[in-house]
């Protein structure tokens, strides 16, 4: 791997440890490609589509570059985990890289990173936020003292002693209210029915002057049970009143701390909206507010603004650089929930980048998005099975399911044009990219009836995918909690506090010599489980092979529906069907 770098590696490493103001920092937020290394490498006539690409041999070269970069700083703070032993929370970072053409027309890139490193917005190499929120004396800075401050006076409050033990003494005295209560009312409910059992015999054995005698004593015994009741009531409510008017004084102050943190926060948070403004070509400027003002959510999520590329196309635009490609990867260990590999290219977020970028890149031609392409090439949709009921189709990598908002071909349009006067009702999915089996109903009875059958899981599937190493074991089952990417649609989660549970069963079916296909038995159905199953750490830690996804693409992605077997709705018999998967 080659690397060429306009700083001397040992000054950068000095001033990896040396706070440097911005304006000092300029000349090297720039790297230079050597022309005798780039000579033969053609331009992009289109700027690269952030959100679904494979990148440009220039890209590909400064990342690399920057990745020989990243390794030798030995120095810095900012544990990626990567090196054994050290220091500090591992936090793996993303990385981008911005080709640009200065004004005299020079090849070179910029370096940036999302959020902060080691605490910190500025390093030598790496061009600075939008919006530095870490300068010394910022209304930032300065909001957060409050508000930790504010915070710091909840807690003091909520581990007071007092309050504390006011607590405790409210939650064990309204137990034990709610148990004594309880207790005699069942007392006087049997004294009641001793009562009303006394009443019938009596009125069988006494004449009229004894029972009304008798009758004036059982009423006396009722109304000192119900005065026994209300005074115990009463007793426990005075009790209880003087506990909580004192905790009340606590929680008050502790709900005006809350409150004014809640409002502090909110100030503080549309200030920073307000801070961060976007450039685009043609030197017109956004706000984050603005820019997020027209989405569904209305307004920004946390750290919007932060990612890698915005900072890049800030900095360009700022300093009249042509931006010509760019590349996204991934450096250090990898999270607990997201899937994120070492060294490995991703595309920019789109819950946080996506509207940013709308203008950000607005006058600037941009490569179509691939996913929204002319799918003519998609081999047809072949019919395995069909009768009155149903039909059964071995669906080709590359096609829907059903349409998308862009995308119309899909094996349901594809279905409706060859039945004609028959609505295909679709009773499951396959990813666009994974090929095999869908069984598709003629009419809503059968549509119910399969239907209830996937839902009671009573449908055996099973897949065969390609997996991108070799798996030792043997076979296994993996269950995962599974939750949508929020802010990264389509993308899955492993959330263990919000997920749903997800299993998958698995066996190994041949190892190659760097992949291993595999079997798997999907007992939930879970959106991308099998994806997810293979690449987490948490499950077989291998990407499915061209799982663009959570791997890296290839000519398609090989995971294959290979086997479907449900209960006809009419005959009642079993239906089999297996197709194989052609890898």
């Amino acid at each position: 791997m080659l690397f060429f770098h306009p700083i001397e590696a040992e000054t950068i490493i000095l001033q990896l440890n040396k706070p440097k103001k911005l304006a000092d920092l300029r000349h090297s937020m720039i790297s230079y490609f050597p022309e005798a290394l780039i000579r033969d490498i053609a331009l992009p006539e289109r700027f690269t589509f952030p959100f679904y690409y494979e990148p440009h041999p220039l890209a590909k070269l400064a990342a690399a570059q920057l990745q020989q970069y990243l390794e030798t700083q030995t120095r810095s703070d900012h544990n990626f985990g990567l090196i054994p032993g050290q220091e500090g929370t591992v936090i793996g970072k993303m990385f981008g890289v911005l080709v640009v053409q200065d004004t005299n027309g020079r090849l070179g890139y910029l370096s940036a990173f999302s959020g902060k490193l080691a605490d910190s917005n500025h390093h030598p190499t790496f061009v600075p936020p939008v919006f530095d929120m870490l300068e010394e004396g910022s209304f930032f800075l300065k909001g957060v003292h409050v508000i930790n401050a504010l915070n710091a006076r909840v807690k003091e409050l909520t581990e007071n002693e007092s309050y504390q033990r006011l607590s405790r003494d409210v939650e064990r005295l309204s137990a034990q209210s709610i148990q004594e209560i309880n207790e005699l009312k069942n007392q006087l409910k049997a004294n009641k029915d001793h009562r009303k059992h006394l009443r019938a015999t009596l009125s069988k054995n006494l004449c009229q002057e004894a029972y009304e005698t008798e009758e004036a004593h059982l009423i006396a015994q009722s109304l000192y049970d119900k005065r026994l009741l209300r005074k115990l009531t009463a007793n426990w409510e005075e009790t209880l009143e003087d506990i909580r008017t004192k905790l009340a004084v606590y929680e008050a102050d502790i709900e005006a701390l809350k409150n004014e943190r809640k409002e502090r926060s909110a100030i503080l948070q549309q200030q920073l909206f307000d801070q961060y403004v976007f450039l685009n070509k043609a030197g017109q400027t956004k706000s984050l507010h603005e820019i997020f003002s027209a989405t569904p959510l209305g307004r920004p999520p946390s750290a919007a603004g932060e990612c890698a590329m915005p900072k890049l196309l800030q900095y360009a635009f700022r300093h009249q650089y042509t931006p010509v490609a760019m590349a996204e990867f991934w450096w250090g260990a990898s999270p607990k929930s997201e899937i994120r590999k070492h060294r490995q290219f991703y595309p920019s977020c789109t819950g946080k980048c996506k509207p940013i970028l709308a203008h950000m890149l607005e006058g600037i031609p941009v490569d179509e998005n691939p996913l929204l392409q002319d799918a003519t090439a998609i081999a047809p949709l072949e019919i395995v099975y069909e009768d009155e009921s149903l039909v059964v189709v071995n669906k080709p990598a590359g096609l829907r399911s059903v349409p998308g908002v862009n995308i119309k071909d899909s094996v349901y349009t594809r279905l409706k044009d060859t039945l004609q006067n028959t609505e295909p009702l679709m009773i499951h999915r396959l990813d666009m990219d994974t090929s095999g089996l869908l069984v598709i109903a003629k009419n809503t009875q059968v549509h119910k009836h399969i239907q209830r059958q996937f839902l009671q899981r009573t449908v055996s599937k099973r897949y065969t995918a390609l997996l991108s190493k070799v798996i030792h074991e043997n076979e296994g089952e993996i269950t995962l909690p599974l939750a949508a990417d929020l802010l990264n649609r389509p993308r899955q989660i492993v959330c263990f506090q919000t997920g749903k549970k997800s299993v998958t069963k698995w066996k190994v079916a041949e190892r190659y010599d760097s992949t291993t296909r595999i079997d798997f038995w999907p007992l939930t159905g879970r959106t991308h489980q099998l994806r997810m199953h293979a690449a987490h750490e948490f499950g077989l830690n291998a990407p499915i092979v061209g799982d663009d996804l959570y791997g890296t693409a290839a000519e398609r992605m090989y995971l294959h529906a290979a086997y479907l077997e449900f209960i006809h709705p009419k005959t009642k018999k079993l239906m089999k069907f297996e197709v194989e998967s052609g890898f």
